[in-house]
C-alpha cells in the first residue's frame, strides 16, 4: 500500500454535545466534543469528524463554537458536516476552524451543490458523505444499494455507486462512506458495499459503520479504504486508535504514526 490509511474518529454532535445510537436512534451521551477530541489528538488519531445530527437553525451557532474551541486545542484535520446548505455555510466553518466540509442531504436535493462548493473552494474541501443501505420495500437499483436521508430513515430510491461516480465526476474530494444497515451494531462494515463503489471512483473513500474490532478496521482497509472511521468503539473506550493501528501495521497496512500513537 503506497498511502497511509488514516484513522477517523467520528463526533456526532447534539446541541454541544456527543451522541451515539444504533441506526442513529435511541441516542445516548458521549461526552463533550472538545475534550473527546483533544483526547484522540493525544491519541495519534489522523483527523477528526464532527456531523451535526440535527443540524437545526437552533443548534448552527453551538456547532460553530464547538468548530472553534476544537481548533484551538487540536492540531489535526477537522472535518464538519450537517446542515450545509450553501456555499456560504462552507465558508462559515472553514472561518471557525474547520479544514473539510461534508455535505449529504442539501447535496441530494441539489447535486449543483457539490459543483459550487469544489469550484470554490477546491475538492480537497469538499467531502460527500453518503448514508447508504441495501434496497428494502419492493425499491430496486442496479447495484443493490439505495442513498438514504434523515438518518436512514428515508430512502430516496438513488442508487448508491452511481451516487458516488455523480458526486466524483463534480468534484466531490472524498467520499465518507456509511452503512446504515450496520452504524453502530458492531457487526463489522459493510464490505460488500464499499467494494461496489471502490470498483467505481478512484477519490479517496472513508469507510464507515458498524466497525467492532481491530480486525473490522484492517479488513476495510485491504478492500481499499484509504481512511477508516468509527464512533462508539473509540468513544467507549473499547478500542484506542493504538489498538487499531496496531493491527492494521502488524497485517502489512502502513499508518501514519506519531509520538502518541506508538504509546
Amino acid at each position: 500500500m503506497t498511502t497511509s490509511v488514516r484513522v477517523i474518529p467520528c463526533l456526532d454532535v447534539d446541541a454541544g454535545r456527543v451522541v451515539k445510537g444504533v441506526n442513529f436512534e435511541n441516542l445516548r451521551d458521549a461526552g463533550d466534543p472538545v475534550e473527546l477530541a483533544r483526547r484522540y489528538g493525544q491519541q495519534g488519531a489522523d483527523e477528526l469528524t464532527f456531523l451535526d445530527v440535527t443540524a437545526s437553525s437552533t443548534n448552527r451557532e453551538t456547532t460553530y463554537d464547538v468548530v472553534r474551541r476544537t481548533a484551538e486545542e487540536v492540531f489535526i484535520p477537522l472535518t464538519v458536516g450537517g446542515g450545509v446548505r450553501h456555499p456560504d455555510d462552507v465558508d462559515r466553518l472553514l472561518r471557525a476552524g474547520a479544514d473539510k466540509v461534508a455535505v449529504n442531504t442539501a447535496a441530494i436535493a441539489d447535486p449543483q451543490l457539490i459543483s459550487a462548493i469544489a469550484d470554490r473552494f477546491g475538492s480537497q474541501v469538499l467531502v460527500l458523505s453518503v448514508d447508504a443501505r441495501r434496497v428494502r420495500d419492493g425499491v430496486t437499483t442496479q447495484s443493490g444499494y439505495e442513498v438514504t436521508t434523515h438518518g436512514g430513515k428515508r430512502g430516496t430510491g438513488i442508487d448508491a455507486v452511481a451516487w458516488a461516480i455523480e458526486a466524483a465526476s463534480r468534484g466531490a474530494g472524498e467520499i465518507l462512506l456509511n452503512s446504515m444497515d450496520a452504524d453502530g451494531t458492531y457487526n463489522g462494515y459493510d464490505l460488500p458495499m464499499f467494494q461496489a463503489i471502490r470498483r467505481e471512483v478512484t477519490i479517496p473513500l472513508i469507510a464507515s459503520g458498524g466497525a467492532h474490532e481491530p480486525a473490522d478496521f484492517t479488513s476495510a482497509a485491504q478492500a481499499g479504504a484509504d481512511a477508516v472511521l468509527a464512533a462508539s468503539v473509540f468513544h467507549f473506550g473499547k478500542l484506542t486508535i493504538n489498538d487499531v493501528k496496531d493491527h492494521m501495521e502488524q497485517h502489512g497496512i502502513e499508518v501514519r504514526r506519531t509520538a502518541a500513537s506508538r504509546v
